[in-house]
């Protein structure tokens, strides 16, 4: 803690100083609160649901909406809650006739989720705290006076931390009973024939348009997931409940969708950008499943039944696209979205022919559509207006980079127009790679105090991400993963070559698991970059199975007890590969002290061996929050505060 807090203050006196700093986050500031933020859109009982962060909020707030052309009311607003360390919305689920609320919260930025209620109507909380309830996973029954949940042992101090996230349970309980007496519904030991492991996560959903429970198993970070189902009136007694087995981790499911008796697979078995499968749940057979959506060029991200309609959100070129299919079969349609972009998100009530879709885009801000699926018409809610930030003198570009083993890899460049290619424009190379997530388009306004001073701001769509659907994911996997790393090392010499930038003024990023593709390339190529930056970042990935978070991350990253996982991790390890003597770049590393997901000592590790080791006279800088974590629960002054150091910091070491 002494070292800690003397790096800490270290950083904060060094950044404090940068002469680029106040006028950064006074335009970084002014950019934030240009947009009102909203996300998490949910519709229950009619109503519309959502987090909203406006100019004036540090933190985001619980809103509704009786009709889509009515009023808001704030249900919940954590930024009037004077604790001295702020608390956040981590999740909410409104009961099935929007009347309740179910929401969790925690503080400084930990997860650790406690669940409450509250009254729609009038705004009351009820006198109902139940801790350790870190993702929720609420699912209402149909009174919307009961609940399921997932809640997490109360281990005791000395717990081995690799049991942090063991042994989760989902729970049955009433308003008015006590929840340490609710009973265990869905679990390890819970329920006859049912196989869960110790590191699994269990949850029990209740489809509202359905007779039928479904029991889904996540196995750590395994995108694969395992499916069961039990008729709905077998939960009042779980023990003797008789659940049927509908799809394991060889059936390569990633996704459903449920309607009636039918329930419909999201799978990339024989199909690398998956396609949609439906079987029975009375009678699940896969080998005579109904094919529904075949295997096409469009990566298909997630599936929605709506109306008379079965929805699917593509991906193709990094492009959202939506395509819909009638339930009793039929020709696939498109449907005509209102720009190229990202769809962020959507919802409906259950079977509701009404879908909220929330679209964006590099230089396009956040709009919500109304889309009615039957008549495959789609109109703005108006909830949302376009930025007031002039985004006009700003431009993007979409470019396919040769990688060292010659595949195509997407890179997106964004940039102010009329930008010189004379090799001088100061750069941020970003990239993620890992669990198959894909980097879309999105609005970031705090961005533009880049673009604004000449800065140019690159994505690296590398492999072990899913831009490319599973076969992207897995050629940068385990052994794969060194294509992670060379993906962004061809994308930062892209460039150069084309004159964007020099090595001088060239800076790479990487966030949580993109620390493997940034200080892959930190230890690989230190001469090609001017700053390195690894927030809240994987390092020491060797150790990594060993901290609270490292179990789950197996299925993604390998285990040292295996000698290919171990070969795997060698590869991703970057704090093992520093070499004393050795000039690197100036670097700044990131840690939250209340991070669940990336251990503290990953940063503070990496930090003081890159200290000790270069000897090219530049800054090493391990900056800390002392109140915060992965960067959920995060405030608005947090981010800003750190997006300005940042980039007062590339402009310093890059003499701009």
């Amino acid at each position: 803690q002494t070292w800690l807090k003397a790096q800490a203050t270290c950083t904060k006196e060094y950044f404090e100083a940068l002469p680029e700093r106040e006028a950064l986050l006074k335009r970084i500031t002014e950019l934030s609160g240009a947009d009102p933020i909203l996300y998490s859109l949910q519709v229950a009982g009619g109503r519309y649901f959502y987090l909203r962060r406006d100019s004036n909020d540090n933190l985001a707030k619980l809103v509704v909406r009786t009709e889509l052309d009515g009023q808001e009311k704030v249900l919940f607003d954590p930024n009037r809650l004077k604790d001295e360390i702020h608390t956040a919305i981590d999740w909410y689920t409104p009961s099935r006739d929007g009347k309740l609320v179910a929401y969790g919260i925690s503080p400084g930025g930990s997860e650790d989720s406690t669940l409450h209620i509250l009254e729609v109507d009038s705004g009351k909380i009820l006198d109902l705290a139940i801790s350790r309830t870190w993702f929720g996973g609420v699912s209402w029954l149909e009174d919307s006076r009961s609940f399921v949940y997932q809640r997490f042992p109360d281990r005791p101090a000395d717990a081995p931390p690799t049991e942090h996230f063991n042994d989760a349970c989902m729970y049955l309980h009433q308003l008015g009973n006590d929840p340490e007496k609710d009973q265990a519904v869905f679990g390890r030991g819970v329920n006859a024939g049912v196989e869960i492991a110790d590191e699994d996560f269990p949850f029990l959903i209740l489809p509202q348009n359905s007779n039928w429970m479904i029991g889904l198993i996540m196995h750590g970070d395994l995108s694969e997931i395992t499916i069961y189902a039990a008729p709905r009136s077998m939960l009042s007694d779980p023990t003797t409940c008789t659940w049927t087995k509908i799809v394991d981790i060889e059936d390569a499911v990633t996704g459903y969708a449920v309607h009636d008796d039918t329930i419909y697979l999201r799978t990339h078995k024989d199909a690398p950008r998956y396609k949609v499968i439906a079987t029975s749940l009375k009678n699940p057979d896969l080998r005579r499943a109904t094919l529904v959506v075949p295997k096409s060029e469009a990566v298909i991200e997630d599936i929605r039944v709506a109306g008379d309609y079965l929805l699917m959100q593509d991906l193709v070129g990094g492009i959202g696209r939506m395509r819909r299919v009638k339930l009793s079969g039929g020709e696939l349609e498109p449907v005509p979205l209102p720009f190229d972009g990202t769809i962020i998100e959507w919802t409906n009530e259950a079977d509701s022919p009404e879908v909220l879709l929330e679209m964006a885009a590099w230089t396009v801000s956040p709009r919500i559509y109304r889309f009615q699926v039957n008549e495959r018409t789609l109109r703005d809610t108006g909830w949302l207006f376009p930025s007031p930030i002039d985004t006009s003198a700003v431009e993007t570009h979409e470019v396919q980079v040769p990688a060292k083993d010659g595949t195509l890899v997407p890179l997106s460049i964004i940039h102010k127009k009329g930008l010189k290619l004379d090799g001088n424009n100061p750069t941020l190379l970003t990239g993620y790679g890992s669990y198959g997530i894909s980097i879309t388009p999105s609005f970031r306004p705090t961005m533009f105090a880049w673009y604004e001073r000449g800065g140019v701001y690159a994505v690296a769509h590398i492999r072990g991400g899913g831009e490319y659907g599973k076969e992207w994911h897995q050629a940068g996997q385990m052994l794969n993963k060194h294509n992670t790393i060379d993906d962004f090392i061809a994308c930062a010499e892209y460039l150069i070559a084309q004159k964007y930038t020099r090595p001088e003024r060239l800076a790479g990023e990487g966030t949580s698991g993109g620390g493997i593709p940034s200080g892959g390339a930190l230890v690989k190529r230190p001469d090609l970059w001017a700053v390195m930056v690894m927030r809240v970042a994987v390092t020491n990935t060797l150790r990594f199975e060993f901290t609270e978070n490292g179990p789950p991350n197996i299925q993604e990253f390998g285990s040292v007890t295996t000698e290919e996982g171990f070969r795997g991790l060698q590869i991703t390890d970057s704090y093992s590969k520093v070499k004393d003597g050795v000039k690197y770049p100036a670097v700044l590393l990131t840690t939250g002290l209340n991070d669940p997901r990336v251990v503290v000592w990953q940063a503070t590790k990496m930090a003081a061996r890159l200290q000790a080791a270069t000897t090219s006279g530049k800054p090493v800088l391990l900056r800390v929050e002392f109140q915060a974590g992965h960067g959920m629960g995060s405030t608005r002054q947090q981010f800003n505060e750190e997006l300005a150091d940042k980039l007062a910091f590339l402009s310093q070491q890059m003499g701009v």
